[in-house]
């Protein structure tokens, strides 16, 4: 049976974040598998309240775990390694990582007990790491992130070049710049698909350097009194550097908080990453610093409720505190889907009379590549095919759209859809069941398991517990009842519980042998009833939990 070269994402195709991808050499269904990237996505209290982090469902691969070679991380953000900790065990293969990847990927294997020993530090290209079908190198790449990197991955049937998340950056002030010639000489051979980055392929606008940001920063928190508080990606540390040197430089304290923000920053120190970082001091020493000679920078730009800037707009943060004449920066971008978030932080903040600043392209550049990067990155590599990923479905689309007026063949191809790249056309060849998997407390669920859904409805139309006691297939007593979530009276005037009650307990009274000798018929009769009952005094329809207890003689 011929061989096939197989590109599968499990997420980050059809949305942002949550990246997952798997590529698969060898024979229909005897194929060894890589795995590029395990991240998460986040929750909202909207559509998954409770829940702590969002997972891809990599129920497929755990089924093939015996076939998978390795786990590459293409860099350290939260939407690429940030279920590492969670599902590995789950998959038991190898991970490869730069170093300063590594090092954040071993302190999460750290927090969940796993062998460290598992994550395997790997140098730029032009060296490579082989497991099984496949060859597989970290080529430097400029993001809002140290140690990004493509994968240049080596197969018989041809080589891939995996973009991972890119800009066109070549003086990113933190990380290395791109570089264009690297990239020529690793097409030189040919490239069989470029799997992209289509995070910003709607912006048509020439792409802007990190650098560009440090003055206007700078020059920024200069003119403003007060406390000064600044918000960004915790892992933008080139981003986080310029803040905190713009603050050094007007005379203000550095404070960091939040603790992705110290991880970050520690991690970089750490590994190299950067030396001269200004010196911080601690939040409970910030007390006794007058806050106009304080600069805080904090993690939660893009309004996480548990975060350090949403703490700070409900009240205080470790002790310390935003007031009147106070200002907050946004130098970040908002995420689709989090501006509701971000609203409420930015009110809150406005009716204490502290200024907010966001929004502002001059103190915030996008790490992803836009519509002129992506074009000149299809140029450089001249690929057989273009393979959009990481984006919500019109982003894969219209980075197709983009590739194809370039004159490259190109393919969508959301989450579950397997394409063989291993002709001269890619083909569909295969679909798979993929999904969410949520970590809810200290477990995993899955996103169809009722959990959630039964959450949502609970919180939206309320919850009724009717109890009731049988004897011989008689009720012992009347029935009662609690109610959660509704309000204590009706349409009747009278208490809602009361209500319910008189209406369980006459059914009770009036039901025969038959159906009081079955649990089953009697539940479903009473959540009938009760069901009718709520919606005709108050409008809703309520989960309703029923409890028999019958009593032998």
């Amino acid at each position: 049976m011929s061989a096939r070269l197989l590109y599968l994402p499990l997420g980050g195709a059809g949305e942002i974040g949550m990246n997952c991808y798997v590529y698969g050499y060898g024979p229909l269904n005897d194929e060894r598998y890589i795995v590029v990237d395990l991240g998460v996505t986040f929750p909202s209290m909207d559509g998954t309240p409770g829940v702590d982090l969002i997972f891809a469902d990599i129920s497929w691969l755990e089924e093939r775990k015996d076939r998978i070679d390795g786990i590459f991380i293409t860099h350290a953000h939260e939407d690429h390694v940030g279920a590492i900790g969670h599902l590995w065990p789950r998959l038991d293969a190898p991970v490869y990582a730069r170093a300063f990847t590594a090092h954040l990927a071993r302190l999460k294997f750290e927090e969940h007990g796993h062998d460290e020993l598992q994550i395997k530090t790997v140098s730029r290209w032009p060296e490579t790491v082989t497991c099984g079908p496949f060859t597989v190198g970290f080529a430097p790449i400029s993001h809002s992130i140290p140690e990004s990197s493509a994968l240049v991955i080596d197969t018989p049937a041809g080589r891939i070049l995996h973009s991972g998340d890119f800009k066109v950056d070549e003086n990113p002030v933190v990380g290395e710049p791109f570089d264009r010639e690297m990239f020529e000489e690793i097409s030189k051979g040919g490239i069989k698909a470029l799997v992209c980055d289509s995070t910003n392929v709607f912006n048509t606008n020439p792409g802007r350097s990190e650098s560009e940001v440090i003055e206007p920063l700078a020059e920024l928190i200069a003119s403003l009194d007060g406390m000064v508080a600044a918000t960004t990606f915790a892992s933008n540390i080139a981003r986080v550097k310029t803040l905190a040197e713009a603050g050094s430089k007007a005379g203000r304290s550095v404070v960091l908080l939040g603790r992705a923000m110290r991880r970050m920053i520690t991690a970089a120190i750490e590994t190299g990453i950067i030396s001269d970082f200004p010196k911080t001091v601690s939040p409970e020493n910030a007390a006794d610093i007058p806050r106009e000679n304080l600069m805080l920078l904090t993690t939660g730009s893009q309004g996480e409720y548990r975060a350090a800037t949403a703490q700070l707009s409900r009240g205080k943060y470790l002790g310390l505190k935003m007031a009147e004449g106070d200002t907050m920066i946004f130098s970040s971008k908002t995420i689709p889907g989090n501006e509701v978030a971000i609203g409420r932080i930015l009110n809150s903040f406005s009716e204490m009379g502290v200024e907010t600043i966001s929004g502002r392209d001059d103190i915030h550049v996008s790490g992803h590549a836009n519509q002129p990067d992506l074009s000149l990155m299809h140029e450089i590599v001249k690929p057989q095919v273009v393979i959009p990923m990481h984006g919500e479905h019109r982003h894969l689309r219209e980075h197709a759209k983009i590739a194809e007026s370039n004159g490259y063949q190109s393919i969508v191809a959301p989450n579950g859809v397997g394409v063989d790249i291993g002709g001269n056309t890619p083909k569909i060849s295969e679909y798979v069941e993929t999904g969410r998997t949520y970590l809810d407390g200290s477990i995993q669920i899955g996103a169809m398991d009722g959990i959630v859904r039964d959450r949502i409805r609970m919180a939206m139309n309320g919850l009724v517990v009717a109890t009731v006691i049988i004897e011989d297939d008689e009720p012992l007593g009347d029935c009662w009842c609690e109610v959660r979530g509704l309000p204590e009276t009706g349409l009747s005037r009278a208490p809602l519980v009361d209500v319910l009650e008189e209406d369980v307990n006459q059914f009770l009274m009036r039901a025969k042998k038959k159906t009081l000798s079955d649990d089953d018929k009697l539940e479903d009769d009473m959540r009938r009833i009760i069901r009718k009952t709520t919606q005709e005094e108050v409008g809703k329809k309520p989960e309703v939990q029923i409890v028999i207890s019958r009593l032998s003689s």
